[in-house]
């Protein structure tokens, strides 16, 4: 049985960026409770959020920020993994000073073919630089976009050098089989699975899953927050269904911008649809499309 604080279900914050394509403070803390108020945790600096297109120094400024603000650090889990090194135990030295009850890492994603090797010795590294017991590490496994995977094999070699360390790990891999793998071998140890998609979420939590950590949740956290909350009940398949339906639309389009008009759809907030070059925002004949889409769909908006 896990003892982690983190589970339920987790936003991988929606960056927000002004005229001049700077982070917008004011606006991602009051989107973070805008989450919170709907029961979802913060994962900022994840995929959804941005997050390689902010650079270390942005990503401390804005964790400050949000912890000044005054947001409960048991339910934040910032994404810290980085290329190098150095920045990956910074950052992740920063967020465990400020109380984040965990950190999520990516693998060091430029160089492909990595040996299994190669990756111990990056996040053994990180542990040890950091040196705080209080540091709990998700792993992200997400190759369909890091083309750097997490092993089977690599979870089993850190938890045994680790154990108090590397507390679980976000699978967006989208792949049943490994994500069965994971809670068949580790989860009773209490190592943590977070589905990172959307349509094995119901799969991952009958099979003993902590819960989920989604794009979808900043625009539609109703529908994952109460699959998470009811996933043995009569309607769960329907919850799924409906889950996976607005999903379906948003992947129709390109991810991240789409993600970011659904936000602006929802809560009403054009300056929402902004991302950071290189990503260009869809054009408002593509927003309106898609948001006739999102509520054919289901997805209930608080500024239709």
């Amino acid at each position: 049985m896990s003892t982690h604080q983190l589970a339920g279900v987790l936003a991988p914050v929606t960056t927000p960026f002004d005229a001049r394509f700077q982070p917008d403070a004011e606006r991602l803390i009051a989107h973070c409770r805008w989450l919170l108020e709907r029961d979802v945790g913060l994962s900022p600096f994840g995929s959804s959020s941005e997050g390689n297109s902010l650079s270390v120094d942005e990503k401390i400024e804005l964790l400050e920020q949000l912890v000044e603000a005054g947001l409960p650090t048991a339910r934040m889990m910032p994404g810290t993994g980085c290329c190098a090194l150095t920045d990956s135990i910074r950052l992740t030295r920063r967020a465990v000073e400020l109380g984040c009850a965990g950190v999520l890492m990516l693998p060091p994603f430029f160089y492909k073919g990595l040996s299994d090797d190669g990756l111990y010795g990056y996040f053994a590294e990180v542990i040890a630089a950091v040196g705080d017991p209080k540091l709990r590490i998700y792993l992200y496994h997400i190759p369909q976009l890091s083309y750097v995977p997490i092993s089977l094999t690599l979870i089993e070699r850190l938890l045994k050098d680790f154990p108090d360390c590397i507390a679980g790990i976000k699978d967006s891999s989208g792949d049943w089989d490994n994500m069965h793998a994971v809670l068949e071998n580790f989860q009773p140890d209490g190592f943590d699975l977070f589905s990172g998609q959307d349509d094995p979420l119901l799969a991952a939590l009958r099979g003993g899953g902590r819960g989920a950590i989604l794009g979808s949740a900043n625009f539609n956290p109703r529908q994952s927050v109460g699959l998470c909350r009811d996933f043995d009940g009569d309607d769960a398949n329907a919850r799924q269904q409906a889950l996976s339906a607005v999903w379906a639309v948003i992947q129709s389009y390109p991810l991240f911008p789409a993600m970011k008009a659904a936000v602006a759809a929802v809560t009403g907030d054009a300056e929402w649809r902004r991302p950071r070059p290189p990503l260009t925002a869809l054009d408002d004949a593509t927003c309106e499309k898609m948001c006739r889409a999102l509520r054919e769909a289901g997805l209930e908006m608080d500024n239709p």
